[in-house]
């Protein structure tokens, strides 16, 4: 039989186990996108507190405490494989505590997402002009007040792009999760796969769900990114597959420039 005719072959047979892990994957790509943002969100805004000279000694050190432990998470999470991650903490904590495989998976996508999330929501922060910091601390406004009310709207409008990008990432990423057992789209084409052993059809149908999964949600970010860019100009922040950050002018702006 030629290749083609062993891809037929299994998706006949094991078409419902691909369903389930396409489903699986785009569960774990979307609930832990969704939870990592929270996560860099809330370190961000922490990150982010301002510390006065006239704060207490307590206060400071306190912040300071609570900063390393963050830029520590940041860091760490960032330095190291999702896999290697994946490993120890599955079978280090999730597995005394029976938790189940997906809910597990999810977990460390969050956390894994969470980490460049701080950095991408902390860059749209910084990307916001001072002065609507300082005219919100004007009016009376604390710094989460000025947070909820000013910044983050602008800011994460600025890094939706950035966002969709981590989503897509993770689509792709949750692949290593296979190693924990997690029937996803991976673990499912090698379990077809090694039913005939015949691995390279199996993969070949996995690798154009991805693609397919991956070119549909790019389209759907592009078009949701066009609806809400309208005329006002933003930045693009950097993520993990692309650090560094782009500035998109407004048609005035570039007008000026030619």
């Amino acid at each position: 039989m030629s290749t083609f005719d062993w891809i037929i072959r299994l998706v006949s047979e094991y078409w419902q186990s691909f369903l389930v892990g396409t489903g699986n994957t785009m569960l774990m790509a979307l609930v832990g996108t969704a939870a990592g943002f929270v996560i860099g969100l809330l370190i961000a805004m922490v990150r982010t507190i301002p510390i006065g000279e006239g704060a207490s000694p307590f206060r400071k050190w306190v912040f300071r405490i609570v900063n390393f432990i963050l830029n520590a998470y940041v860091e760490i999470i960032r330095g190291t494989p999702m896999l290697v991650q994946a490993l120890i903490i599955h079978y280090s904590l999730f597995v005394p505590l029976k938790m189940h495989h997906l809910l597990s998976a999810i977990i460390i996508i969050s956390f894994n997402t969470g980490a460049y999330m701080a950095e991408i929501v902390r860059g749209g922060i910084m990307s916001i002009d001072k002065g609507q910091f300082e005219g919100a601390h004007a009016v009376g406004m604390t710094h989460w007040q000025t947070m909820v009310h000013v910044i983050l709207p602008q800011a994460v409008r600025n890094i939706m792009p950035s966002i969709g990008n981590e989503f897509v990432v993770n689509i792709k990423d949750s692949s290593v999760l296979s190693v924990i057992s997690i029937t996803e789209l991976m673990f499912a084409s090698k379990q077809a796969g090694g039913s005939y052993s015949k691995f390279v059809p199996a993969y070949l149908i996995c690798a154009f769900i991805y693609f397919v999964l991956t070119f549909t949600v790019t389209r759907i970010l592009r078009f949701a990114e066009k609806k809400m860019e309208g005329g006002a100009s933003y930045t693009i922040c950097g993520s993990q597959s692309d650090p560094s950050a782009e500035i998109r002018l407004t048609k005035q702006e570039e007008r000026i420039g030619e």
